[in-house]
């Protein structure tokens, strides 16, 4: 059998040399604050090209591109994308997001037939891979008439977006800047929503098991996952809040948690949890019985097909030790009481969530006790709205008795109908596609907000080609859209050009 080539998947397609670029980019590992690899590849493919590279402290790279021949006197441009992905994988794939390459497939959407790129059984990284690809080849390809660019990448945008963070004024000299990190090629974005992590931490000691006790593993699984931004507004299923629904539901007197563990990154929707549970003997019966009744419930309520949840006999090695039935009770009550999902629309922003939350993640460490955490990532484009949904999360963890803390935390981004980049946009959309672009703000976070505070005044925009399912692995981008995404950016670059 031929070893895997994902330059042989993308080959035919167009743009050549952004899928090309896309292609080298998905053979090189990067999860977020794991992209030493990645900004090697990336400057090699640079200087390769003829252009100067700066890093930061933090591995931000700004690449130094000249202006096409005659185009020396335009303004700066600046092309913003980040270099990171987000690592998740299927259920029982052997995948190491910090040694193996992301496995391309060429295939078709399984509803509209369009021709699509995804990854085999992991996220695909085309957020913000075939961001990253369209700048630098639209900087390196001689057709391409552009004036002076700076192609800003920034590191860990998806676990902080600590690069955007350690910005400054001096990172770089353009004040235009176009970033390619959106997901819709008929839209144009100018603000985004701010977010902040929450963390809910306790010490639950642990107890030897009774005599008799029997042991089972509590699994929920199939759920679609997402981007917990753009996505939450979807209704899809929560594989914690359904766990915790399971067990908070059981007729089992005296279940006790012996291990627990959901979801992976704040900014994902969880797809997975599971709970080694432990309960009197002849408990099983009623946990099967309540795991049918809400696996039944969370399909009718979710566009969820393929969600199972299992009930089944655990190794006794897993539950020598448990948490009381009552410090049980406070941990499932605290997780159904968290907030997660939509919390409430913009007033003036048809269609657009002003605020939600994720319940993201759950953890249990054992060693003398059991150290579990909880964690949430919430977003708002309201300041004040987001604080009350901080303030929300935190009363429920002190009545449980949690240690709390927020971080990372990162602003929203205003919009501003009067920018000149915005402007000059829209015309080019217009002229170029016969039709008016789509002007809007994201709930999901953008690193344009944390620019904007961090570098002072810069005029920005956002745009991008086609991706669903980001942040899961049924992420994929349309091979169609990215081409109109290419026609875009090397007609806004032209146009820039002009001065």
């Amino acid at each position: 059998m031929s070893a895997h080539s994902n330059l042989k998947v993308v080959e035919g397609l167009e743009p050549a040399g952004v899928w090309r670029l896309f292609a080298g980019m998905a053979d090189v590992p990067r999860p977020s604050k794991h992209e030493e690899k990645i900004r090697e590849h990336v400057r090699r493919t640079a200087e390769g090209m003829g252009f100067a590279v700066r890093q930061d402290r933090v591995g931000n790279m700004v690449i130094e591109v000249p202006a096409s021949a005659g185009r020396e006197n335009a303004a700066i441009t600046v092309l913003q994308g980040h270099l990171d992905m987000v690592p998740e994988k299927n259920t029982g794939t052997e995948h190491d997001f910090e040694q193996d390459p992301i496995r391309l497939v060429l295939d078709k959407d399984p509803q509209s037939a369009e021709p699509i790129v995804r990854a085999d059984q992991t996220t695909l990284g085309a957020d913000n891979g075939i961001g990253v690809a369209l700048a630098l080849a639209a900087a390196s390809s001689p057709d391409v008439i552009h004036g002076p660019l700076e192609i800003l990448c920034t590191t860990d945008e998806e676990a902080g977006m600590t690069g955007a963070g350690a910005l400054t004024p001096e990172s770089f000299k353009g004040r235009c800047l176009l970033n390619l990190d959106s997901e819709e090629d008929d839209a144009l974005y100018i603000g985004c929503a701010g977010g902040c992590d929450s963390t809910l931490a306790w010490d639950f000691p642990l107890h030897p098991i009774g005599a008799g006790a029997e042991v089972y593993r509590v699994t929920v699984a199939g759920l679609r996952g997402g981007h917990s931004g753009s996505n939450i507004n979807e209704n899809r299923g929560n594989a914690i809040k359904l766990l915790a629904r399971t067990l908070s539901r059981a007729d089992v007197p005296g279940l006790q948690i012996a291990r627990i563990a959901g979801g992976s990154k704040r900014n994902a929707i969880p797809r997975e949890a599971s709970a080694v549970v432990v309960v009197p003997a002849g408990g099983a019966s009623g946990l099967q019985a309540t795991a049918d009744a809400v696996r039944e419930e969370a399909v009718a309520e979710s566009p969820e097909p393929n969600l199972s949840l299992s009930i089944e006999p655990a190794a006794a090695a897993d539950a020598s030790t448990a948490i009381s039935s009552e410090y049980t009770k406070v941990l499932i009550d605290t997780i159904r009481a968290l907030p997660h999902g939509v919390l409430e629309m913009h007033r003036e922003l048809a269609g657009l969530v002003q605020t939600s939350n994720n319940v993201a993640t759950v953890t249990a460490g054992r060693d003398a006790a059991m150290h579990v955490e909880v964690g949430a990532l919430s977003r708002s484009s309201s300041s004040t709205r987001l604080q009350a949904t901080l303030d929300q999360i935190a009363a429920v963890g002190r009545l449980a008795g949690a240690s709390v803390r927020a971080a990372n935390s990162y602003p929203s981004w205003a919009p501003n109908m009067e920018s000149p980049i915005l402007a000059t946009c829209r015309r080019v959309y217009a002229e170029l596609f016969g039709e008016e672009p789509k002007v809007a703000a994201i709930h999901a976070g953008l690193e344009c907000g944390i620019i904007g505070q961090r570098v002072g005044s810069v005029d920005m925009v956002s745009f991008g080609p086609r991706i669903e399912g980001a942040h899961s692995p049924e992420e994929r981008v349309y091979v169609d859209s990215v081409r109109k995404s290419w026609q875009y950016l090397i007609a806004v670059l032209a146009e820039l050009a002009r001065g």
